[in-house]
């Protein structure tokens, strides 16, 4: 790595590092005061409200990157502008897209970097604030055991089984419960299909009802369809159930084979699968924007300038994601195109930009 590698190296992670940390800081700040009521309705402990926020962290840091790193570009960039050297490197033949190399790199690691802590970090400090806010602040009890994807808990009705619950939709598949007597002898086994919350009662299908007696061999019932009073809610259920943003890529992918080999739909995981491997990859996109975007408009130097672009395509990026992500879990569009809509956007935009940077 030359002189000038290292230079433009270190002040793009100088700049990078001091805007993380104000969108995180002001994030946070945002966050907590939003949620200030219900930590006090509550009456949640200091510890309590700190656990919560430092949990929350990884994933505040994961989803501010893109637009941090834009605004790091922009700035180095336009600090480089004002001071000259820009023009100082014109003058020695070395080209623009030579200069900004060192940053790409940095960016390409960092999105590297940003999917292994997508992948193994960002899980388990999602459950754990989750569990935090839930279970520890809001008294929510969570039942049973969450192994799997497979639940057992046991209720006054009996013990239940259920091997997949969509926290989307509040549905569950592949119920089972055992009723058993004083003595913990089996007396009735109940299989359902799939199980849907509707009105405070769990209205359950395709159902195969077991009764045992002292008779040689069981009686079997089958239901169209069953509606059921069971004691545990869906908020129980969800206080230790994982959902998307919970469970790492490859972790969500077993879940995925696992619904679809049950005979269900799971497009809108297959979007969330997705949207794991596109949403760092757009860290990259936003270097070169910064890069492009900083050469063409910011010849002054105005930091204040390039800052408010930065915050501006930032935005425009998270919009962009985040409608094209909710349009397909609705279905509206397939979860690849869905998932990868805004990065193939603002990708052919930093390529236009790029074209027009005179090197």
């Amino acid at each position: 790595m030359t002189i000038l590698d290292r230079y433009c190296a270190k002040e793009f992670i100088r700049y990078l590092f001091m805007i993380m940390f104000a969108f995180v800081g002001l994030y946070l700040i945002i966050d907590f005061f939003e949620k200030i009521r219900m930590f006090i309705s509550n009456r949640a402990t200091l510890y309590q409200m700190l656990s919560f926020v430092v949990f929350n962290i990884p994933m505040v840091m994961w989803q501010m990157l893109p637009a941090s790193i834009l605004v790091a570009a922009l700035v180095s960039f336009s600090s480089l502008s004002r001071n000259n050297e820009i023009m100082a490197v014109k003058a020695c033949g070395i080209s623009l897209y030579r200069l900004a190399r060192p940053i790409i790199i940095i960016a390409v690691v960092i999105s590297g970097l940003a999917f292994i802590v997508s992948e193994f970090v960002t899980p388990y400090t999602n459950q754990r604030a989750k569990h935090i806010k839930l279970v520890e602040i809001q008294k929510r009890e969570p039942v049973g055991s969450f192994k799997s994807n497979q639940i057992w808990y046991r209720a006054p009705e009996g013990i239940y089984n259920i091997k997949g619950f969509d926290t989307r939709t509040n549905n569950l598949w592949g119920v089972t419960l055992y009723q058993v007597d004083h003595k913990m002898r089996l007396v009735k086994r109940l299989d359902a299909a799939r199980a849907e919350w509707r009105e405070g009662k769990w209205v359950l299908y395709n159902v195969v009802v077991t009764t045992f007696t002292t008779a040689m061999f069981p009686q079997l019932h089958f239901l169209s369809s069953q509606t059921v009073a069971l004691s545990t809610l869906p908020d129980n259920l969800k206080a230790g159930q994982k959902d998307a943003d919970n469970m790492g890529y490859m972790e969500l992918g077993r879940y995925i084979r696992e619904m679809q080999g049950n005979g269900y739909d799971a497009t809108s995981y297959r979007v969330d699968l997705y949207g794991k491997l596109a949403f760092p990859l757009a860290s990259i996109i936003m270097a070169v924007i910064g890069f492009a975007s900083a050469l063409q408009g910011v010849k002054t130097g105005n930091k204040t300038k390039g800052l408010v672009v930065g915050i501006a395509i930032g935005f425009s990026y998270w919009i962009v994601f985040a409608f094209t992500i909710s349009v397909g879990h609705a279905g509206g569009l397939s979860p690849l195109l869905a998932a990868w809509s805004a990065n193939l956007l603002f990708g052919l935009a930093a390529c236009f930009l790029c074209l027009r940077v005179r090197t």
